[in-house]
């Protein structure tokens, strides 16, 4: 595998991605582009997100839609229509990077599977003083993290863990659940095979469920990233969740439908 492509995906919380994309910027492996998915910010913060753009030490491009409600997986496919690398990660704009999350998604990258990560979330106070003092996560100690973790403001510490695991990557293949592109990776001829993410998933939730489960009924299984490449993602208000139990239906409905594999409103509306 040469280059990988990661989608970062934003929406009005420039001060959040700028943190990501510094952890991007400061990842051992170079060969990546980043590929920004906004999902309608407002043009006050499309000018601040801009100012990052001439900060890349790695090739760079923005991709931006009008603001019509929550539209992730549009944006997404969008972004993939864009990408030049042969590898996918998804990863939000409000997850910050550890240095080796390139190099780890690259080692753990396998022909035949998607690989999700996991995450380490921080509370409330916690995030608002991340932001207001722009404090770059991704060159912090494991000692600091110790630290965050007795005074509770991170969930967890194990997950900072780098374990191999080796077979037990492999031991749950056809599980969907907690596959969230806020930490996702898989190759992109495996993305396009299913037409990507399903428009059709109107408003917050389930749109990444429904990609990883057409993933699987192709073909294609799941390999754990659990102890390998963690994320940091920082706290912030729930999104409008009125289509949860919508769209959560039609969840069901694709999950109990094995030969429904391809989106019928998906990426390939984009691909010249």
């Amino acid at each position: 595998m040469s280059l990988i492509s990661v989608i970062v995906t934003t929406y009005n919380w420039p001060d959040a991605l700028r943190l990501c994309l510094h952890s991007l910027y400061a990842q051992k492996d170079r060969n990546f582009e980043i590929i920004i998915a906004d999902d309608g910010s407002t043009d006050v913060n499309v000018d601040q997100i801009k100012v990052e753009l001439g900060l890349s030490p790695v090739k760079i491009s923005y991709v931006h839609h009008e603001d019509k409600g929550f539209r992730a997986g549009t944006i997404r496919n969008k972004a993939v229509a864009h990408a030049i690398g042969e590898y996918l990660i998804f990863l939000d704009g409000d997850c910050i990077a550890r240095p080796h999350f390139i190099s780890r998604h690259r080692y753990l990258a396998e022909q035949g599977y998607f690989v999700p990560g996991n995450r380490v979330l921080l509370n409330q106070t916690y995030t608002q003083q991340i932001i207001e003092q722009q404090v770059l996560l991704h060159e912090k100690s494991w000692g600091y993290f110790l630290k965050s973790r007795l005074q509770n403001k991170i969930n967890r510490l194990t997950a900072f863990l780098y374990l191999p695991l080796g077979f037990f990557r492999y031991v749950k293949p056809n599980k969907w659940h907690r596959a969230m592109t806020c930490n996702l990776a898989m190759w992109k001829a495996d993305f396009l095979g299913v037409n990507g993410f399903d428009e059709f998933f109107e408003g917050w939730g389930y749109e990444d469920s429904d990609l990883v489960i057409r993933l699987i009924h192709s073909g294609i299984k799941r390999k754990e990233g659990r102890f390998a490449v963690p994320v940091l993602h920082l706290w912030h208000a729930q999104n409008d969740k009125s289509r949860q139990d919508i769209n959560y239906q039609k969840l069901m409905d694709r999950l109990a439908d094995q030969d429904f594999i391809s989106s019928e409103s998906g990426v390939s509306q984009y691909i010249q």
